[in-house]
């Protein structure tokens, strides 16, 4: 998700606002302390880490357990994927697991992003036409400036159609979920979901109608599911029965040929239908026919329809957890009264105005990072600062940040930061100045996307549809039960 833009027209303007510190001593009031851990012997440590992670202890446990045991929100560990097939890519990092230290990853001038994304492991090329797509690139590089100006366009454009499209897409998704509830008693919110998303963003970000081929319009969320996961299988926690999990998910890389044919129609798709968006990416930008197209495609699907999902399912989890707290009631009140009954009358600039929905939103994000790792590697030699120790950092080393941890600072975040408060970002808790320290976009909620830093284009445009989709929610019902990823009842509006 982090493609989209940050400046679009009907979008909010935002100034940063100037961080409080939060931690009083300065950088050279702190001492300076030898980084903590240690990655263990040569294979055996890295197993055993990976073991840690992904079996015995799960990721936030395998970092919580190593701050206390080192006493440290700055330490050395290894990160899987790991031993036996990965003999190209180092395990070790540093992690940085405090706001203070975990801001140090997108400061440009002392770290690079190229083929970090999801750690020292890349997937193969091929998943993306045999080109490094935008987001394996560094700021550096020229061709990072190109592609990122051209998502950042691409947004821009689509302004005068992303709110409509998305709330008749909305329109389609509830109904067949009422149907469903009204039918069965329940209806599972995941593939209406991604059906939705997958319609939604295609128009928007491509240019293109799904409906336009009956097996795309069928079957692309699909095909885009399997594209993305089999990517990043080796660095993914799923959850399944163990020891199979580890001997067949995170043991080797799966080949691009499983998925060549599916991956092959998107491409087709996209060349045939996108052909306006992928002539400006020619003639604007500089850049070939073949590069739009697999950029288009890793936008769409690893940026856009992959970040949404998770981030949609989560609010739609935390709306049914919250329940009980009087929530529901709140915000409908907040929605019917900024904006009324009807979905024709929601915009961004409605939801500027509704302070809860837009608090519920940031929570979310804090607490459901829909990107929970974060890297950077050393550019250069420098001094790294959490909020008790200076260390030494040294140019090459990797870094990594586990923002579910991270986003847990209880310096910074200081009202109950392991609980999920509504209305923590409200102004009326001050929670406006947390946006500094908000980093689900690769960079804090206040900063600007460009082509110089790796901020998530949309860090706007993403919390502003995330409104739209809650105030939608309650606009159209007086009440909804949501229980494990189902919807079990629903009172339309009256």
């Amino acid at each position: 998700m982090s493609v989209m833009m940050a400046k679009m027209t009907g979008s909010p303007s935002v100034t940063p606002l100037s961080p409080p510190s939060p931690s009083p001593p300065s950088p050279s009031s702190l001492p300076l302390r030898a980084i903590p851990g240690g990655y263990g012997w040569p294979v055996v440590g890295p197993i055993i880490d990976r073991l840690n992670y992904f079996w015995f202890q799960g990721p936030p446990t395998f970092f919580k357990k190593r701050m206390e045991k080192y006493k440290s929100t700055v330490f050395r560990t290894n990160v899987p994927p790991t031993f036996p097939w990965f003999l190209g890519v180092n395990p070790n990092v540093i992690a940085v697991l405090d706001v203070k230290s975990f801001s140090h990853l997108f400061d440009m001038e002392i770290v690079e992003k190229a083929n970090v994304l999801v750690g020292d492991f890349m997937p193969s090329v091929k998943y993306t036409g045999d080109f490094r797509v935008c987001a394996y690139l560094d700021t550096s590089e020229a061709k990072h400036t190109q592609i990122k100006n051209f998502s950042l366009d691409i947004l821009k454009r689509s302004s005068t159609i992303w709110v409509p499209s998305l709330i008749s897409s909305l329109d389609s998704m509830w109904d067949k979920i009422d149907a469903d509830v009204a039918n069965s008693g329940s209806a599972s919110s995941f593939l209406p979901m991604q059906q939705f998303l997958f319609r939604f963003l295609t128009r928007c970000i491509v240019g293109a109608d799904p409906s336009t081929s009956p097996e795309i319009a069928s079957s692309g969320h699909i095909m885009l599911d399997k594209w993305l996961g089999i990517q990043i299988l080796p660095t993914v926690n799923i959850g399944i029965l163990q020891p199979l999990e580890e001997l067949f998910l995170h043991s080797f890389s799966y080949p691009f040929w499983l998925v060549k044919g599916d991956y092959n129609k998107l491409v087709q798709f996209v060349e045939k239908e996108g052909k306006e968006v992928i002539q400006r990416a020619q003639t604007e930008f500089n850049l070939t026919e073949q590069e739009a197209i697999h950029n288009l495609l890793f936008i769409l699907g690893f940026n856009a329809f992959g970040g949404f999902t998770i981030f949609f399912l989560a609010l739609l989890s935390a709306i049914g957890d919250q329940k009980s707290t009087g929530l529901h009631e709140k915000l409908r009140d907040e929605v019917r009264q900024k904006s009324g009954s009807n979905s024709n009358t929601l915009s961004f600039e409605s939801v500027k105005d509704m302070e809860l929905v837009q608090s519920f939103v940031y929570e979310t994000l804090r607490l459901n990072p829909p990107v929970p790792s974060q890297f950077a590697r050393a550019r250069k030699d420098f001094k790294l600062t959490s909020h008790d120790a200076v260390y030494e950092i040294k140019k090459g080393e990797l870094l990594c940040g586990y923002q579910p941890l991270v986003m847990k600072d209880a310096k910074v975040f200081e009202e109950s930061p392991e609980t999920f408060l509504y209305d923590r970002f409200t102004r009326e808790k001050g929670g406006t100045e947390l946006l500094n320290y908000l980093y689900w976009s690769n960079g804090p909620q206040t900063g600007s996307a460009t082509a110089a830093n790796k901020q998530c284009a949309a860090k706007e445009i993403v919390p502003l549809t995330a409104a739209l989709f809650v105030a939608y929610l309650f606009q159209r019902y007086d009440d909804i039960t949501i229980s494990s990823g189902s919807i079990t009842a629903v009172e339309k509006s009256k």
